[in-house]
Parts: C-alpha cells; structure tokens; sequence
C-alpha cells in the first residue's frame, strides 16, 4: 500500500542541514527536499502531492524564505500548508517578519532535534485536524456526499480549466419526482433514508475521478463532467435515471410510476469570457423544468 504519512518538505541550500533533519524525521513523515525557493515552489504546488510542513530556511541565494513563504501564502492551493522557519537568523525583528509573512513557527539555528520534532509533530497534528474540519464542511451531512459549497468550488474549477483547455464542460441537474408528496406520505424518516439511497446510486454511477456530484439543495442533485459534451452528459443523464428505476423504492404517491424516479436535465458548452457557470448552471435547470413538463422520469436538454 502507498505510505500515507504525513509529508514534509524541507528547504534549505545547504545540503548538511537537509540531511540532518531529513534523518531524524524520516522515521516517523515522508520527507522531500529543496536546496532553492523555485524548486520549494514547484513541489508544493504540485497537485499530486503537496506538502503537509515545510521547513523552511530564510537565507538562501536568489529568492529567501521570506519571499518564498510570500508566495506560498499568497497562492490559494499552498496558503495553507503551515511553515516553519528554521534559521540562524535569531534577531527579534528577523523572527517576528517570519511570522508576520505567515509562518506558523521560527525556530533558530542552532537546534535541538529534539525540539524541532516536537513542534513539527505539534504543527501537522494541527494540519490534520483543520483538514478534517475543512472535508466535513464540504460534505452534506445526510447522504455523505458533496454539498453545495463543494459544487460551487468545483464547477469554478473546472470552468477555469476548461478555459485553458477549451474543452467542454457539462452539467447534469436532477430532481426526485414528487418528493413532497413522498415526505408527506411516508415521513420525514422515510424520505432521508430515500435522499441516501438516491444519493449513493447516483454516486456509484459515476466512473471518472474527475467526474463529480454533489446535492444541490433539497431533493435536487447535480453532476459536474469535465471534458464531456452534450451528447455525453445525457448518455450518463439516462444512467443516473435507470439507477434510480432500478431502486425500486415504492412511491405510491407519485403520478409517473409506482418507484421513486427523477427528472433530468443536461446543458454542455465550452467556457469561455463571454460566458459563466451560473449560465450552465441555468441552462441545466431550464433542461431540468423541461424534463419535468414534458412527463418527468426523463432527460431534458436542447437536442430533446
């Protein structure tokens, strides 16, 4: 199994330091190693595999840590990976312009092993705990999905690199038919146990990883496809229906079938200036009414 451990990165132009730290700390993190800022840079804003600590020395040639540590905490994918200065630089005035540039820790050179383990074991102990908070916050709390504030972050991601790219970018948006008659019928326990099990299908029926969906609100739930046209996001559209058929969940409230179905609706286009996701998000909704008017238990889109 790949090692899972905490990552750390330590920088510092001079190889007898890294090595130093690098021995008393391998045992317990995995460890890279930079001798300059750019190198820093390119490794923690490598997507993969993005530090979890980074100690950083101030004086380096070219680029010091001060201005490294500026760059970190001023690109949103490293500002928050948390920054330890370790440097000889012992002044007053030299410690408090590193925490002001947003280190989190200054520890002067020389060190004791001992010391410098105990803290970074303090500081990633922390970077764990913030990180679950930040997964739960963007997690709905009834199906175990993505929430809507995950879907926002995700459809402005993808929407940026589709505009690199320019490829397109889909959006399916869906709704349980007659959903308020269902709660009404059966119960308000009834109806979460139904949002799960809709939720879990419909999660299961995605196959990329870049693939991704999250409960927009309600009994409404949405899919954001990257890379994928019209004609591609209605083919995973009618996969997400058959799923939710194949269910069988009872609804005999409902005045399309005797199961719970859902309505559909899909919208595609190529991201550019002149356009915004809350146009595809809107269009996908206009599609989702369409659906609805047309019977429901359906997908809508332009080409239907």
């Amino acid at each position: 199994m790949p090692d899972t451990s905490p990552l750390i990165l330590i920088v510092d132009d001079v190889p007898a330091n890294i090595q130093v730290l690098a021995e008393a700390l391998r045992g317990e993190y995995r460890v890279k190693v930079a001798t300059n800022g750019a190198t820093a840079l390119a490794i923690a804003n490598a997507s993969e595999s993005r530090p979890d600590l980074i100690l950083l020395d101030v004086m380096m040639p070219e680029m010091d840590g001060y201005e490294v540590c500026h760059k970190l905490k001023s690109t949103p994918s490293t500002q928050n990976i948390p920054v330890i200065f370790v440097t000889a630089k012992g002044d007053v005035i030299d410690e408090e312009r590193g925490l002001q540039a947003g280190a989190v820790d200054y520890i002067i050179k020389p060190f004791h092993l001992a010391i410098v383990k105990a803290r970074v074991s303090n500081h990633i102990s922390l970077k764990i705990k913030t990180d679950m908070l930040e997964t739960l916050a963007l997690i709905d709390g009834l199906t175990g999905v993505p929430n809507r504030r995950r879907l926002d972050e995700a459809l402005n991601n993808e929407w940026k690199r589709g505009m690199r790219e320019q490829q397109s970018l889909a959006i399916i948006m869906s709704d349980i038919d007659f959903f308020k008659a269902y709660n009404d019928h059966y119960g308000h326990g009834a109806g979460d146990q139904c949002l799960k099990a809709v939720a879990k299908a419909l999660f299961n029926t995605l196959n990329r990883p870049s693939d991704m969906m999250a409960r927009y609100g309600g009994e409404e739930f949405i899919a954001v496809l990257p890379h994928t046209d019209l004609q591609g996001a209605m083919q995973m559209a009618e996969r997400w229906r058959q799923s939710i058929e194949e269910l069988q969940i009872p609804h005999e409230c409902s005045a399309v079938a005797h199961h719970v179905t859902i309505s559909l609706g899909c919208a595609a286009m190529i991201p550019s200036n002149n356009l915004t996701p809350q146009m595809l998000l809107k269009q996908a909704d206009q599609m989702l009414y369409r659906a609805k008017k047309n019977g429901r238990n359906r997908v809508g889109s332009s080409l239907t």
